[in-house]
């Protein structure tokens, strides 16, 4: 009874024991030289007189959305996550949590220093595959600890082609 009361007032749920944990930041903030404001500056004029030209008003919107956004998210440090594979699932930061019956398969991508990634697809179709980056852990004795409980997908080779893009562009 005292237990269920301290789990209900910090808002802590037991996930069965931790078999690893780290912590990784939220997104990668990229260092960019002055050539690349410079080529996206023009890249991103370029759009907006296409959007001009062509007479559409809706893409120069998203564009500057797209602007705005990015605006927003470069100005902010990333948080510091920390996830834990336990017994039962994944839990990353302190209120995400996914049980293992609800995850299909893993697979590691891990080509240092660029591409240190864990990737989580799910059972259902709705919801995207989850990246996760594996900082300075063993790849292999991560991989060891979830061949317990997931099937490896060792058809997949590359990382995910945003993930990719947005390392390649420094987005």
């Amino acid at each position: 009874m005292a237990d269920e009361s301290l789990n209900k007032i910090t808002n802590v749920e037991d996930h069965g024991d931790v078999l690893a944990s780290w912590d990784f930041p939220e997104f990668v903030k990229y260092q960019r030289t002055l050539g690349w404001y410079i080529i996206t500056s023009v890249v991103v004029l370029a759009f907006i007189l296409f959007g001009i030209f062509t007479q559409n008003y809706l893409f120069i919107v998203l564009i500057a959305i797209f602007i705005i956004i990015y605006v927003m998210r470069s100005r902010r440090e990333p948080i510091k996550l920390n996830v834990s594979l336990t017994e039962d699932g994944i839990e990353i930061g302190t209120e995400t949590f996914y049980k293992w019956k609800d995850i299909k398969s893993f697979w590691i991508i891990y080509e240092p220093p660029e591409v240190k990634n864990l990737y989580f697809d799910f059972k259902t179709g709705i919801r995207p595959s989850i990246s996760i980056s594996l900082e300075s852990q063993n790849p292999v004795n991560i991989r060891k600890k979830l061949l317990e409980f997931l099937t490896e997908d060792t058809e997949k080779e590359n990382e995910s082609f945003s993930d990719g893009l947005s390392r390649m562009l420094k987005l």
